[in-house]
């Protein structure tokens, strides 16, 4: 399945007005934005909220950025993407990941993340259709999911990470699974600004053990972790400034192994950010 160069993910797409999500939706495909990712968040019906953004585009894909193991039923999953494959085209991506020891406890299981994900990605190969491998993708972060998602996905959707951590991805990758980091982006030239945006979003992360684990091997140390993150931390994993700054941190991405880019607007009002999307569509290729 071919993404396109760059997608935009955006909770807004999953969580906002429905009219809205249409129109905006039916703007970001004709734009151009190759595909469409929104979040799992804490379940719900996913599929449906795809469906959604589906029925309003032509061509642009729809992805899930990521739902969780614990809280959606392999096999039903299974069932829902197939249908929604043969209604609109094949566009749909399944973004599947195994999240913190919280949600699997909340489920009853233990959290054992490389048995369990492989389970699961067992049963989507047993299910009636089955889910191919190629219509599905992990939000690994550890270097041991990262090299199970070579082997039994398409490939990896990784979530707050620097060019240099995707670098590390594809070399445990290889030349051929996709590597679709998300990004996170500012459209704002005072750092004060751009940098409360970030860490609107980005602080509750920081406190997650798996996020926190992730952004250690990336270089960073507790202090950078602490109070919503230090501005080497934020500017490591966010991209701010103008669309020309912000176009050099996915250059820098792409150069590190990048097949696709998951652009998430941090908007400093609230809302659609329907006019940084506007904005930034000039750097789809």
């Amino acid at each position: 399945m071919d993404l396109g160069r760059l997608g935009i993910w955006s909770v807004e797409l999953r969580l906002g007005d429905a009219g809205e999500i249409r129109d905006s939706a039916a703007e970001l495909d004709e734009l151009g934005w190759g595909t469409l990712w929104i979040p799992g968040l804490g379940g719900g019906d996913i599929l449906a909220d795809s469906e959604r953004l589906l029925k309003a585009t032509r061509t642009t894909k729809v992805a899930t950025g990521i739902i969780s193991i614990w809280r959606h039923d392999a096999e039903k999953m299974a069932a829902g993407h197939a249908r929604l494959q043969q209604a609109y085209g094949r566009r749909m991506l399944l973004g599947l990941g195994v999240s913190d020891p919280a949600a699997a406890h909340d489920a009853g299981r233990p959290f054992r993340p490389l048995a369990e994900m492989n389970d699961y990605l067992d049963r989507l190969d047993r299910a009636e259709p089955p889910l191919p491998r190629d219509e599905r993708i992990l939000a690994a972060l550890s270097p041991k999911l990262v090299q199970l998602s070579g082997r039994r996905t398409a490939g990896v959707h990784p979530f707050m990470v620097t060019p240099e951590s995707t670098a590390s991805s594809r070399e445990l990758l290889g030349a051929g699974p996709k590597l679709a980091p998300h990004q996170a982006v500012v459209l704002e030239k005072d750092p004060d600004k751009a940098r409360t945006a970030a860490r609107d979003f980005l602080g509750v992360f920081l406190t997650m053990d798996h996020y926190a684990k992730s952004l250690r091997r990336q270089g960073f140390t507790d202090a950078d972790l602490a109070d919503g993150g230090s501005d080497r931390l934020i500017d490591g994993v966010v991209a701010w400034g103008e669309v020309e700054t912000i176009a050099k941190r996915l250059q820098a991405q792409h150069d590190a192994g990048a097949d696709h880019i998951c652009l998430h607007v941090l908007a400093t009002a609230g809302g659609f950010p329907r006019r940084e999307w506007r904005e930034l569509a000039v750097l789809i290729r």
